[in-house]
């Protein structure tokens, strides 16, 4: 964890509180995951249904594909998961280190590599991200600023997490489906609750409607997050809501877990935004 001393240098309060905020959610959300790898090992073992030998021809590189062959060996892939598992409760007990944070982002570029690039879509995406900004902070602290190295760090979470947002709400105002609500009715139906009932609410056109327009907004102006981090608190809380929505609905909980890791970053970012230009 970050010394006292260390804190006096150069961290202020609402920086050591999204600093340990980041790393408390994202440890639990890393967690999650791997816990979830880890149930899966009969499923990913030689001959099973997602086993190496399966995917290996994925790699066009023979050297590289013989290198794999070793790293995804079923009980060294086990042994990276418990490896990995440990590395997430260090980073809660004690904070970010370069040696821990370079351990887990190799890792994670193999497990992407292990599942053909995405396991769980923007929860991986998202994955990658927090734990770039995270060993961005290290290394350019390690250089010698660890101040700009957690804001260099903070910034790049938040700048993508944003943009995110806001390209998901322009892609849904590009499609029609999205504009009249249809979107939302189909993808309900697909849920793992079933069609939704000849009765359910959303089966009103103006309704899913509404709410369709409702997030395609909430997304869009998403940038304006970074005005006031009372606003982006209220952007952040209605993320939130849709995350666990999804989850609710798909079973996503990787989902609202990876995305929540980027929400202190991009209230950080708000406050220091607005203070300096505003």
């Amino acid at each position: 964890m970050l010394s006292a001393a260390f804190i006096q240098v150069w961290v202020d309060a609402p920086t050591v509180m999204a600093i340990r905020a980041t790393e408390l959610v994202f440890a639990w959300s890393l967690s999650i995951q791997t816990l979830e790898y880890l149930r899966m090992g009969k499923h990913t073992a030689s001959g099973a249904f997602w086993s190496w030998p399966l995917q290996r021809y994925d790699i066009p590189n023979a050297p590289v594909r013989a290198l794999l062959d070793v790293l995804f060996k079923p009980q060294l892939h086990q042994l990276h998961l418990v490896l990995r598992l440990c590395a997430a409760l260090t980073l809660a007990l004690q904070g970010a280190s370069l040696p821990l944070m370079v351990f887990l982002f190799v890792g994670n570029l193999l497990i992407l590599i292990r599942w053909r690039g995405a396991f769980n879509g923007g929860s991986d995406f998202m994955t990658l991200v927090v734990l770039t900004g995270l060993l961005i902070s290290q290394v350019v602290g390690v250089l010698g600023n660890p101040e700009l190295g957690w804001q260099a760090g903070f910034w790049y979470i938040a700048i993508q997490a944003i943009t995110s947002y806001f390209m998901s709400g322009a892609v849904k105002l590009l499609r029609p489906e999205w504009r009249n609500g249809s979107a939302m009715t189909i993808f309900l139906n697909g849920a793992i609750y079933g069609p939704l009932s000849a009765t359910h609410p959303l089966r009103n056109k103006w309704l899913a409607m509404m709410g369709s327009w409702g997030f395609i907004v909430w997304e869009i102006l998403f940038p304006f997050s970074l005005l006031d981090p009372r606003l982006a608190t209220v952007f952040c809380a209605v993320a939130a809501l849709f995350h666990f929505l999804v989850f609710w609905f798909f079973g996503l909980n990787r989902f609202f877990w990876a995305w929540v890791c980027s929400f202190p970053a991009i209230i950080w970012c708000s406050a220091q935004f607005s203070a300096r230009f505003i």
